[in-house]
């Protein structure tokens, strides 16, 4: 009895969309900072390779893409995994990243999976390349960010 009750819950949860709402900066990457200060004394520090993990939980997006978006070769990859942090660079990119993925799942009210989706796709305003990939540099997050908000007030480009 309880297997079939497992088997329901498990085709229940497939069906429900996932929604995903973010309180402050960072949450999608496990950052308890509630000050502007306290951020980026973490980023400074470096951030712990289970922020990287954490995103990689929220959406769904495996850590070597997260990895190869932020700069951060396989090699490399795995040394920071072995020591648990992050550089301070690495860090400021992945939050880069992070923030420009909470901006797309509130654009799709909450549901991570069609931000992700959305993140992933070519886009003609974007130059042809995915949001996630123009988030590469500071000045392409931001063309990201101006993107989302251009949709979320109708201004569709």
């Amino acid at each position: 009895m309880s297997q079939a009750l497992s088997s329901r819950t498990e085709i229940n949860d497939e069906n429900v969309r996932r929604v995903i709402r973010f309180r402050k900066r960072g949450a999608s990457l496990g950052i308890t900072a509630t000050t502007t200060d306290e951020l980026i004394r973490q980023i400074e520090r470096g951030l712990s390779f289970k922020a990287l993990k954490t995103l990689e939980t929220l959406s769904g997006v495996d850590v070597s893409s997260i990895a190869s978006v932020i700069g951060i070769p396989e090699r490399t990859l795995a040394r920071r995994k072995a020591a648990g942090r992050l550089s301070p660079e690495e860090s400021e990119r992945l939050f880069r990243i992070s923030t420009v993925f909470e901006k797309a799942v509130e654009l799709f009210e909450g549901d991570a999976s069609a931000a992700v989706s959305w993140l992933t796709a070519p886009k003609r305003a974007l130059g042809n390349q995915s949001p996630l990939t123009y988030s590469r540099t500071e000045v392409g997050a931001r063309e990201v960010e101006n993107l989302i908000g251009r949709l979320e007030h109708g201004v569709f480009s």
